[in-house]
């Protein structure tokens, strides 16, 4: 994981390296992923989020990129 100031400073840093600009995701959006993903994990009954789960915590936080479909099969091919 990167961090710039920026989208504009992404998009320089992957052209100037001639690489495929990926899924953005903002520091608030981060924030709110890993509150989220792990905020339960000091509970006795924590688990993982289940498909539809990930589904609308990606929804709710504006990471609606086919990116984000946990069933996708598209690491290796994202755009």
């Amino acid at each position: 994981m990167l961090f710039f100031r920026s989208e504009e400073r992404v998009r320089e840093w992957c052209r100037t390296r001639d690489l495929p600009v990926r899924p953005i995701v903002r520091m608030d959006q981060l924030w709110g992923l890993a509150a989220a993903w792990y905020g339960n994990r000091l509970q006795a009954d924590a688990r993982r989020p289940q498909p539809a789960e990930m589904r609308e915590i990606f929804a709710r936080l504006g990471l609606d990129d086919a990116f984000w479909d946990p069933q996708a099969d598209r690491f290796g091919s994202a755009p």
